[in-house]
């Protein structure tokens, strides 16, 4: 066994130190997604939004098709918080600013610094662009989580391909080894054991 792991070949080694590296970095890689799950679900779920419930006022099928599946759901993951953001949010503003957005209806606010219609709609447009804002940054995290998952799966199922190809690959190299022991032990033990030549 000694011999077998002094003599393995430079290919070997650098299977080993491939192992290592993708069994650690797939480890990391899947505790780095589960944080990032824990972490958006967490922050999502502490702000305690909701889509409307089913055949609510504001919640019309027309208006809002994508989001009859999530009707009475906390939005609590990033798809949802994407969904909120792009389909329900943003809609409301669309609405508030004639489809202007904030940065526009900010110039004509100080432009007209009297118009309190247009400072009340100013001042919404903020609040809800910073709300789609931060749940499109928890939907964003969520996708560097799902990536993470996959890549660290993807990794720990190459660490397990390559660790099987180490231990057939030492076993094979190891049986050649005593193949080759063997052969040397039956020429010497036939030579000490002086067989008797018969001469013609």
């Amino acid at each position: 066994m000694t011999k077998a792991i002094k003599e393995m070949p430079v290919l070997a080694v650098i299977g080993s130190v491939l192992f290592l590296v993708l069994a650690v970095g797939g480890g990391l890689l899947l505790w780095g997604a589960n944080f990032a799950d824990n972490m958006v679900h967490d922050q999502l779920s502490a702000q305690k939004i909701s889509f409307p419930q089913k055949g609510a006022e504001n919640f019309d099928p027309k208006d809002y098709p994508g989001l009859q599946q999530y009707a009475g759901q906390a939005v609590d993951n990033g798809p949802k918080a994407k969904a909120y953001a792009n389909e329900f949010i943003n809609v409301h503003l669309q609405g508030i600013g004639g489809g202007k957005t904030y940065s526009e209806l900010s110039a004509q606010s100080l432009a007209d610094p009297n118009n309190e219609k247009l400072a009340g709609q100013v001042a919404t447009m903020f609040k809800g662009e910073t709300l789609r804002g931060l749940l499109l940054y928890a939907w964003g995290w969520s996708v560097v989580g799902a990536i993470a998952f996959w890549l660290g799966i993807a990794a720990l199922l190459g660490a397990l391909v390559v660790g099987l190809a180490l231990l057939i690959g030492f076993a094979m190299h190891e049986r050649r080894l005593r193949k080759g022991e063997d052969t040397v032990d039956v020429t010497a033990s036939a030579a000490d054991a002086k067989i008797p030549v018969l001469m013609s």
